[in-house]
């Protein structure tokens, strides 16, 4: 018998494989990347965990497909920030089930725990998410941390699994899973938290912000999480790194969306809008140079794009400031 886990990587969906691998099925830990999981590449974690689980490993790329179809236009809404948690469940068990035939699966499972989450994971929220998978009928779908406290699937009335085998944790607390890691002797596991970029305030209102003035691509994923932000009087964006990290991550980011800000002395790396009027390109190089430690009294070549341009930083750093994107 063989089952896909939509696996995330956290503790949750660790242990829901190793209660499938202890009644000898076959698990196939699937990671959906939607794109939103973070500012670090985990990829070899996260196979590392569902190993130390007892699964294999695999990822699959939608994240062009998820903002065409799921972002911007989700059937149920949003939570409290720009998460369409149920749409964004739905649509990933959808993919699973997709591919179960493929990989010779049965069934598909999940860490999900009821009442760990406000938005998703609430006893309606599922039935939700099963109707957007097209599973309302089937019931391929099963949550073994929480099944016995939800109507009995397939896979356990069929008896491919033994439900008394299965767990009834609920809420927000942590403490059961824990105490089942240490048992296990886990030690390298994801700490109980959120993991979502699109349930931060911080990154919303960047989206929220960006798409006011450009259409949201795959590119803008990476590049609304390093950096300040600004948005120029003509209508560019500009995105300057903050620290090492920042550059690295805007430094990956190619596309013809944007130029680069190179400085002649150290500083940060920048990235800035390809359509950027003449009067923006130069803020741009003013922006960029004072957040290096540059002298107002000197003037620096600074290339922006295929330009050089001339120019001396601001005085203070709230003249900078005033530049910084507004939600509101």
């Amino acid at each position: 018998m063989k089952a896909i886990a939509l696996f995330s990587g956290g503790l949750d969906s660790m242990i829901a494989i190793k209660l499938m691998v202890d009644q000898n099925i076959e698990v196939l830990a699937l990671h959906i990347k939607i794109g939103f999981s973070g500012t670090k590449d985990v990829s070899k974690i996260m196979e590392q965990r569902a190993k130390i689980a007892g699964a294999k490993f695999k990822i699959v790329d939608v994240r062009e497909e998820y903002i065409q179809n799921i972002l911007f236009d989700p059937v149920y809404g949003y939570g409290k920030n720009f998460n369409p948690c149920i749409d964004c469940h739905g649509y990933m068990f959808k993919i699973a089930k997709a591919m179960m035939s493929e990989l010779g699966a049965s069934f598909i499972f999940t860490g999900e725990v009821i009442g760990q989450r406000p938005m998703s994971q609430r006893h309606d929220a599922m039935k939700q998410v099963a109707k957007l998978a097209d599973d309302k009928n089937e019931k391929l779908i099963l949550r073994p941390m929480s099944a016995k406290l939800m109507e009995e699937t397939t896979p356990e009335l069929k008896g491919w699994v033994d439900r008394e085998k299965l767990l009834d944790i609920s809420g927000r607390s942590r403490e059961r899973q824990l105490a089942m890691a240490k048992a296990y002797g886990w030690e390298d596991y994801e700490s109980p938290g959120g993991g979502c970029l699109l349930t931060e305030s911080h990154y919303s209102d960047r989206i929220k912000e960006f798409i006011s003035f450009d259409t949201f691509e795959l590119e803008d994923i990476e590049l609304l999480k390093f950096g300040r932000h600004f948005r120029l009087p003509d209508g560019a964006k500009l995105a300057v790194g903050r620290n090492k990290e920042d550059n690295e991550g805007l430094q990956t980011i190619q596309s013809e969306k944007y130029i680069t800000v190179k400085l002649p002395i150290g500083g940060p790396f920048s990235l800035l809008s390809a359509g950027a009027t003449r009067e923006d390109k130069v803020l741009a190089a003013k922006l960029a140079i004072t957040y290096t430690r540059s002298s107002v009294e000197e003037s620096y070549d600074v290339e922006v794009g295929e330009e050089m341009i001339a120019t001396s930083p601001f005085a203070e750093k709230k003249e900078a400031q005033r530049y910084f994107f507004n939600t509101k």
